[in-house]
Order: C-alpha cells, then structure tokens, then sequence
C-alpha cells in the first residue's frame, strides 16, 4: 500500500508522447489505407466486396504496435514508487521506538506484565541492532524523547528498563504525538518506527493516515498481546490506516528478528542539496517487453512483404 501511494512519474511531461503517439498512428492509418477515399462513394458492402488480398491481422499488429509505443513513453516518463537506496553500504537504517507506557501495560495477562514485556522486547532490539542506530520514545498521554539514534544500543535497552507508566506525567494513549516526534527526530532522510504496545486507538485513523501521507518514515508494530484477543483485533485495525505491519509477541525473539530483517531492507532516500529525493528509475522494467514486442512486430509484417511480392 505505502508503494502504491508513492508511486508517481519522474518526467511526467514525457507522458505527452502518448496522445502524440497516437495521432501519429491514427493519420498513418488513414494515408496508407487506400480505399479510404473511396469509403465516401462507395457502399460499404460494395467495397469489402471489391477488397482483395486483406490480411486481417494486420490491423491487429498496427494496434500492437500502438500498444508498444505507448509502453515506450511510459518508460522514458520514469514510473517510480520507491526512493533510491543510499549509496553508503554501510549506512543502516535508522530505527525509533516507540514504548508505550500508559497504564494498561501494567495488566497481568501476560506474566509478569504487559510493560515487563515490552521492555524485555527492547532488550531484544538493542542486542539484534548491536551498532546500528536506535532512538527511544515513551508515551502515554504525551510522547517524551528518551534517546535519539545511537549506536550505543546498549544505553537504550538501560533507559527502557527505567520506564514505567508512574513515571509518565500524563495518562493516556496519544500514540499521534509519539509519531510526530519520532518523526522530526529522524529527519528528512527518514527511518524505521517501530512501535511497541499492547492497544493503539482506533478512533484516531483519520490522523494516522495523515501522518503516512505527510512522512516518509515506515512503520512496524510490535504487538504486547495474544492473536484472537481484541487487543489484537485492535492493533490490526490500525495497521491498516498507518500502512504498517503487526507482528504480534512470541515467547522467544523470533517476533524481533523478523521486524530487524524487514527494517534493514527499508532503503533510506538519498536527498541532494536543491533536488530533494532522488527517486529509483524503474522504467527500464518495461524495456525488453517493448524490445521483444517491436522485433515480433516488425518480422511478422516483413514476412508479410514477402510473401506479396
């Protein structure tokens, strides 16, 4: 979904060649069809009558061709969906994330607590993206930034251990402003959120589907909670309107292991003084359908040359 709503033309303008395409294709229909004149003074069944030696694939190869050139303009117009990855190999991606604190994670469904947990889970990231960068937030009714992007993973796992909900000055579940301040703490290059809860509201879709139109960073969810709980049911309800993918807790670190793989192939965009993104040139996909196409086009209408003469 986040693909398809990033995908846009590099060189829209290019787009122009389609309707110029086929006007092109259109008037060398009407000049090298030769009974066109006489279409006005002449019956049309006297005319298919007198009509000899018409190969009625023909047509069928001029629409072929038409079809191809059209791919053509596509291609040199530049679809894309996705930022160009960074060309430093050795540039992670990096990761905030965000706990929650608010009180219900002081539940004890899950032993010992919810918010036990949580902070177990973020040991887990600290020791998976041992010197790769990763940012803390604790929200609740408010979002605090606890570390930006560090590579001392280790310091972020101490911090989450202090966190708890009686720490936190306001109650609550505003989820949005955490997401906000992760989002400036990243940056224009973006990163990965990767947020750590057991409820996210589901009144507040409006504003998250906001927040993924206005920002570039993507978004996991790691889910403190049991499959078939509403809990849950909850937390997919929101993965839909914030375009992020919910792995829910396991006993071992397979739930973590899985949302670091997906992380590191997160590519960052690479932005240049005064140009902005840089975009993945993607057109060249189209590129041997156009080739093989044409080539079959072009042998198909020789042999026809031949085969009149």
């Amino acid at each position: 979904m986040s693909e398809l709503a990033a995908f846009h033309f590099i060189r829209p303008w290019c787009l122009v060649f389609v309707p110029i395409a086929i006007g092109v294709w259109w008037f060398y229909r009407r000049a090298s069809d030769p009974f066109h004149q006489w279409q006005k003074v002449i019956s049309p069944d006297l005319l298919d009558a007198v009509m000899v030696n018409q190969d009625p694939t023909r047509q069928w190869r001029s629409i072929a061709l038409l079809m191809f050139w059209c791919l053509a303009a596509i291609a040199v117009a530049g679809p894309t969906w996705r930022p160009e990855p960074s060309p430093f190999a050795d540039d992670p991606v990096p990761v905030m994330l965000l706990l929650k604190s608010g009180e219900s994670m002081n539940e004890s469904d899950l032993s010992p607590s919810r918010m036990e947990r949580a902070r177990l889970k973020v040991v887990d990231f600290a020791n998976a993206r041992k010197g790769q960068p990763l940012g803390l937030i604790a929200y609740a009714g408010s979002a605090h930034l606890v570390l930006p992007p560090t590579r001392d993973t280790g310091v972020v796992a101490t911090m989450a251990s202090e966190i708890s909900p009686e720490i936190m000055p306001t109650p609550g579940d505003r989820l949005g402003s955490a997401l906000q301040l992760a989002a400036k703490t990243l940056g224009e290059d973006g990163g990965s959120i990767v947020v750590v809860t057991d409820t996210i509201p589901t009144g507040e879709n409006s504003q998250y589907e906001s927040f993924v139109s206005q920002n570039r960073a993507s978004i996991e969810i790691l889910g403190i909670a049991r499959e078939g709980t509403p809990e849950s049911d909850d937390l997919s309800k929101a993965a839909s309107a914030l375009r992020a993918d919910v792995t829910l807790m396991t006993a071992d670190s397979a739930d973590v292991e899985r949302i670091v793989r997906r992380v590191a192939d997160t590519p960052i965009a690479v932005s240049v003084d005064g140009e902005g993104t840089r975009w993945a040139e993607m057109g060249w996909w189209l590129v041997p359908a156009i080739a093989v196409g044409m080539l079959t086009v072009f042998r198909r209408e020789e042999q026809q040359q031949e085969q009149t003469t």
